[in-house]
């Protein structure tokens, strides 16, 4: 009798285990494309909340921009996370990527660098500044600029607005044109540059930022994007619900020691 009874308690606690378990989730394997660097670390906190969840995040490592959607969209990753709205609807449109956003991740507030100059004001007159060639960095860099009473652009530009678009530059600033992954990297060459939060931290910049971007009403919040044919996955819900924790907040301040805002 004690053995039938200690045999049924024991099913009872296997089926509750059972029930209490994502059923869909059991070795469910998510690979994600990121940025390497900094994300590394968040995304470390990330695969340990997925755990968890019954998913098996694994990471996928990109150096530039350009990669991680094609990637996406090829179906050899489930997911990305390094780029803000304004890029990933300027690589839809350019792509025609079926790919859309399911969650927030950060603000990575852009900022202006220098190893030759300790502030705006010591700009020189005809100052060389770098700036990221692709549509939505470039346009985010030179509001930056804007923002910063260097430059003005014309108002009908947009989020889009490139060095054609300057329609004031009182001090001649040389405003060169570098890919994103670059513009950092080639800052001995520069008076002053642009850059990418992530892109800055790969090229040692951290202590020669000189000024940023404003981060009220900015648009530029950096997310989790899937295919769009995968949005009802089951998966999807407990990779948010993974991201979207006090732990990966943690994680974010160990790695950007405040370089990077939370969007949750």
């Amino acid at each position: 009798m004690k053995t039938s009874l200690f045999r049924r308690a024991s099913l009872g606690l296997a089926l509750a285990a059972t029930i209490a378990a994502p059923l869909w989730a059991q070795d469910t394997t998510v690979r994600v494309g990121i940025m390497g660097g900094e994300d590394e670390t968040v995304w470390e906190a990330v695969k340990a909340e997925g755990k968890t969840r019954g998913l098996d995040i694994q990471t996928t490592l990109f150096n530039d921009y350009t990669q991680p959607n094609e990637a996406l969209a090829n179906n050899d990753i489930d997911a990305n996370a390094f780029q803000h709205q304004p890029y990933l609807d300027a690589q839809v449109q350019q792509q025609g990527y079926e790919i859309e956003n399911i969650a927030d991740t950060a603000i990575f507030p852009i900022g202006v660098y220098s190893k030759k100059h300790a502030s705006l004001e010591d700009l020189p007159e005809g100052a060389i500044i770098g700036v990221p060639n692709d549509p939505s960095n470039g346009g985010r860099a030179l509001k930056v600029l804007e923002q910063l009473g260097l430059i003005k652009l014309d108002p009908d530009a947009g989020i889009l607005a490139t060095v054609i678009d300057v329609t004031e530059n009182p001090k001649g600033y040389d405003l060169r044109e570098l890919d994103a992954g670059v513009v950092g990297r080639a800052i001995d060459d520069l008076d002053a540059a642009v850059v990418n939060t992530d892109w800055a931290f790969k090229a040692d910049l951290a202590d020669h930022r000189i000024a940023q971007e404003s981060g009220e009403n900015n648009p530029y919040m950096n997310l989790i994007a899937i295919r769009t044919a995968d949005k009802d996955a089951p998966w999807v819900t407990a990779l948010v619900e993974s991201f979207h924790t006090d732990a990966v907040k943690e994680a974010y301040e160990a790695a950007y020691k405040g370089a990077a805002v939370p969007g949750w």
